[in-house]
């Protein structure tokens, strides 16, 4: 009597078990979606987080909300989205920033290539190199001369450390073998409002934000990043044609989830999210910021996993070579 008593309990508890577990997988799929971009709205990689919100949750029919959680050069919004709910409920939309943060703050304690869940690569992205006017510099080789004749005299500014912006000049100071005065700001917006103004004289940032400055003329664009010339802006060289073709780097812009999002949500977000970068109109929308998406053999997590622990080989190298040495959040401007 006993024995069958306890049986009946045991399988009690498991139904109930089960059934609250259901709630829960059931709660999280009804409400909506946040995801965590780790830089101040108005900047490039803000862009393209909404654009890929606003066409990712027309493919799973749920809102999809982003949330800007800034500090620390992205630190504090990879913070948030660790401790998460490994649930399918909160994404987080990044880029090479992920990889530079662990060699900023050795104490952030997460791995790029085991602490997370990739879902797939959403855009690359070109990076430019722009002057202020006041420099009178027009192009790249006069720039590089102008800093060996006065190493530390100029001044490059970005979005913060561990930003792409941050990482861009890196190595672009290394490869090119000159000195600046690295100024790091609290998001790009400042950085470029700055250049602008002409308080600062370079910044290397994606072509999302920087082509319209040098369209209209606040800025002047001297090299891009890639194999070929942009279509948007033909008159820009590549580094390649200004004289320094080892500087190549583009930016990938990806989506991930909680280690341990349970195997249905990844492959739901998975299959929208392959859905929403291979459909024409998000094409077409990416082409207007001279972005491109994955091709069909870079969709999805296995990819996304490979570029992850490759970008990771070559930003560990840039760290251990002392390039990220003084800066940091408190020499923030």
């Amino acid at each position: 009597m006993f024995r069958r008593s306890a049986i009946t309990t045991l399988i009690a508890l498991g139904l109930g078990v089960a059934a609250t577990s259901q709630a829960q997988a059931q709660a999280a799929a009804d409400r909506p979606i946040t995801m965590i971009v780790t830089v101040p709205p108005g900047g490039s990689s803000d862009a393209l987080a909404r654009l890929t919100a606003t066409a990712l949750g027309a493919r799973l029919e749920r809102s999809v909300v982003v949330e800007n959680v800034t500090g620390a050069g992205g630190l504090v919004g990879m913070q948030k989205f660790l401790r998460s709910p490994a649930d399918g409920s909160v994404l987080l939309f990044i880029n090479q920033s992920l990889l530079i943060l662990p060699h900023l703050y050795p104490k952030s304690a997460y791995s790029p290539a085991n602490d997370l869940e990739p879902i797939g690569i959403i855009a690359k992205v070109p990076m430019v190199l722009s002057v202020s006017n006041a420099t009178g510099v027009t192009q790249l080789p006069a720039l590089v001369d102008k800093m060996k004749k006065a190493p530390g005299k100029i001044n490059f500014g970005s979005g913060g450390p561990g930003t792409t912006a941050h990482l861009a000049e890196a190595l672009f100071l290394q490869q090119a073998g000159v000195k600046a005065e690295m100024i790091q700001y609290r998001g790009s917006g400042p950085a470029l409002s700055d250049l602008m103004a002409g308080t600062i004289d370079a910044v290397i940032d994606q072509t999302v934000t920087m082509l319209p400055l040098h369209k209209d003329g606040r800025v002047k664009a001297i090299a891009v990043t890639g194999g070929a010339r942009l279509a948007q802006h033909p008159e820009i060289p590549t580094f390649a044609e200004a004289g320094l073709p080892a500087f190549d780097l583009s930016i990938w812009n990806g989506l991930l989830a909680p280690k341990g999002t349970p195997g249905e949500a990844m492959a739901k977000l998975t299959s929208a999210l392959t859905a929403v970068v291979s459909s024409a109109d998000f094409k077409s929308r990416l082409a207007l910021l001279a972005a491109q998406g994955p091709g069909e053999a870079e969709s999805g997590p296995a990819p996304f996993r490979r570029v992850i622990a490759q970008e990771g080989e070559r930003v560990a190298a840039l760290a251990q070579s002392g390039a990220f040495v003084g800066s940091s959040p408190a020499a923030a401007k």
